[in-house]
């Protein structure tokens, strides 16, 4: 017998779809699955998708600077796996990975290669704070949570180090096989051409689309050529919306040369949720949605595109074998005013609401009144 089924669904794709899950795996994916489960959920006229994984935030809730609770932008907002960029680092990260192990959502996280993580606004601007013995120490003895390190590559935070910090996060990374490294990009100096030359591909650029002087468009409005070098090399451009990094204008140019973000996330934290413009993950895929991209493009981004960024083989796709992650949810006839980081406005008529989450196999009710069902 199974322990839940899901009926009645719709795919991406539009299509019907059913899954079956037993011992926290989805065992079945057919159109109609047979036979009998202790838990049923009907989502009739809704879509069904693999959980949703927000490869950019904040939320180890001691910080000071940015932080969140894991389920306040998790579960009870549709995303089944968080993954904090870089809040913590070798000094402070262990205390967060017990905290992360108490939430609903499946939580993981990109080490700071600074010590203590994001206490303060230039983490990167004293170099004595970036032990390699230590950081190599640390990712080995939890690597079940830290999938990657962070730097974080503006003027603000490396203060008159340049791309220093970016070069012993390099080497950081290569002491290990296949440590995916996420750089935040911003004010000069750096300057992005001097950061975009150290990546590699499989690298990721979180922030991709802000709209910056040191951003990816040149003074006439086009992408600048040394960034499409790089993004044809591999480079992954993540959108990491934030407080201050996502503009409309800047995507729409990118997207309409060709320069598609390949993972989507939100950089949210409690003061952008609660005062916006990030508010919630659906608020920014309903911004991606509005900017041209199909709901099934969408949806890759933030389900199979993470996973396989930062090789999580056990999630991002409804199949046998995955973990039993899924989001449920529906696309409704509604307008909406969004606002980017830079107060420019848009208005959509379609809204993304998830109704319910499947977090290895548990079942989490979306609303008013979130409960455990």
């Amino acid at each position: 017998m199974l322990d839940l089924k899901i009926i009645n669904g719709m795919s991406v794709k539009g299509e019907p779809i059913e899954i079956g899950i037993k011992d926290q795996k989805i065992v079945e994916v057919a159109p109609l699955v047979d036979g009998e489960a202790l838990n049923v959920i009907d989502a009739l006229n809704q879509y069904v998708s693999y959980g949703w994984i927000d490869s950019h935030v904040h939320c180890y809730e001691k910080m000071n600077l940015y932080y969140d609770f894991p389920d306040e932008i998790g579960v009870k907002k549709g995303v089944t796996t968080v993954i904090d960029a870089g809040s913590t680092g070798e000094d402070n990260i262990k205390d967060f990975y017990l905290l992360a192990k108490e939430a609903k959502t499946n939580v993981l996280a990109l080490m700071n290669i600074s010590k203590y993580g994001i206490i303060e606004q230039d983490e990167l601007a004293d170099l004595s704070k970036i032990n390699e013995v230590k950081n190599k120490e640390r990712i080995e003895e939890l690597s079940d949570f830290i999938i990657g390190i962070k730097a974080r590559m503006s003027k603000t935070v490396v203060g008159n180090n340049n791309v220093i910090p970016l070069e012993m996060a390099k080497t950081l990374q290569s002491q290990f096989d296949r440590l995916p490294l996420m750089v935040h990009i911003g004010s000069a100096p750096p300057k992005l051409e001097d950061v975009l030359s150290l990546l590699e591909s499989g690298d990721i650029v979180t922030h991709c689309y802000n709209g910056k002087l040191n951003g990816i468009l040149n003074e006439e409005g086009n992408v600048k050529e040394f960034v499409r070098e790089a993004y044809q090399r591999g480079i992954v451009f993540n959108v990491g919306h934030g407080t201050d990094s996502f503009n409309f204008n800047v995507a729409k140019e990118a997207i309409k040369e060709g320069l598609l973000c390949h993972t989507i996330s939100t950089d949210i934290y409690h003061r952008n949720r609660e005062n916006g413009p990030v508010f919630d993950f659906t608020t920014t895929l309903e911004k991606m949605l509005a900017m041209g991209f199909s709901l099934e493009a969408t949806i890759e981004m933030v389900t199979k595109n993470p996973a396989n960024t930062f090789h999580l083989s056990s999630k991002g796709e409804l199949a046998v074998g995955m973990d039993a992650d899924i989001t449920i949810f529906t696309l409704n006839e509604q307008e909406k005013k969004l606002t980017d980081s830079n107060g420019n406005e848009l208005l959509i008529q379609k809204c993304i609401a998830p109704t319910k989450c499947v977090v290895s196999g548990n079942v989490y009710e979306i609303g008013d009144s979130y409960v455990d069902l």
